[in-house]
Order: structure tokens, then sequence, then C-alpha cells
């Protein structure tokens, strides 16, 4: 498997946040839903990369700055069909390695609260992501579990 710096202007990536999009959607209220579009996915403050097995793309996650030593994951996704793959860990490892070398202390992320995102959760804990409250633009919500680490 290999590990790319994606620029979010090929056709695959589009039709693979597409797909993610339409399932957050399908399974959390709208005003819950915090993934990010391809349009907000091309700012100067996002590195996204994507994972491919061969020539087929099977995962992708994003770095956002919050500030100039703490950041957001982003759009963490594995193709459905290669869940349990080793390929979200694969990609959490890379993330933190190059999240350290850009020089960020903190990384956040905002997940789901409910059983469909419990194995993401696990993931994240098992990485050392701890419970945190709502940071940087969030606010309260039942549907959100928000996680923090040190680097």
């Amino acid at each position: 498997m290999k590990i790319v710096l994606d620029d979010l202007r090929g056709p695959e990536i589009a039709a693979f946040l597409e797909d993610h999009l339409r399932e957050m959607h399908a399974i959390t209220p709208s005003e819950s839903v915090y993934a990010l579009d391809l349009d907000r996915l091309r700012v100067p403050e996002v590195t996204f990369w994507s994972v491919y097995d061969g020539d087929q793309l099977v995962g992708c996650g994003a770095i956002k700055r919050i500030d100039g030593t703490h950041a957001e994951i982003k759009s963490m996704r594995t193709a459905p069909e290669r869940r349990r793959d080793g390929i979200a860990s694969l990609l959490l490892t890379h993330m933190l390695e190059e999240a350290k070398a850009m020089g960020i202390e903190r990384l956040s992320l905002e997940t789901g609260a409910t059983e469909h995102f419990e194995q993401a959760r696990k993931l994240y804990e098992k990485f050392g992501f701890e419970a945190c409250g709502p940071f940087e633009g969030y606010g309260p919500d039942p549907h959100s579990y928000f996680m923090t680490r040190t680097i």
C-alpha cells in the first residue's frame, strides 16, 4: 500500500468523498455532519492524503491546521469493503508522523457518538486519543464525540 499527498483534483477521490458525505448524511442528522466537501478541503490549511493498494483507492484522511500547534483530523475514510484491513491504522500512523513533522503539538478530531462510529472511536483510543470537549468552531452536539491527544 502507498500513501500519497492528494491535490483533490481527480474524479476517483471526488467520488470517494461524495460517498463519504452521502454515508454521513444517511446516518447522522444534517446539522451534525461536519465532514468537509471538496471545496472546503481544497484550502491551504488542509493537507490531504489518499491510500492506494496498487491502483485502487482504499482510504483517505486529512489534517486541518487550527493554529500553529493545533490541528484537526478530517475526512478519515476507508473503503467499506476494506474496513478492518489495517488501512486506517496505517494512515493514522502516517498522519501522526506528518503532524509532528509539521510542528503540530496537539491533534484533535470529531467523530460520531452513535454505535456506527464505535470502531472509529476504538481506533483513535488505541492511538492515544482521549475524550475532550468541543474545540475550535464546534459546540456541544449529542451526535458528536470529540477526542484529542498531544504528539
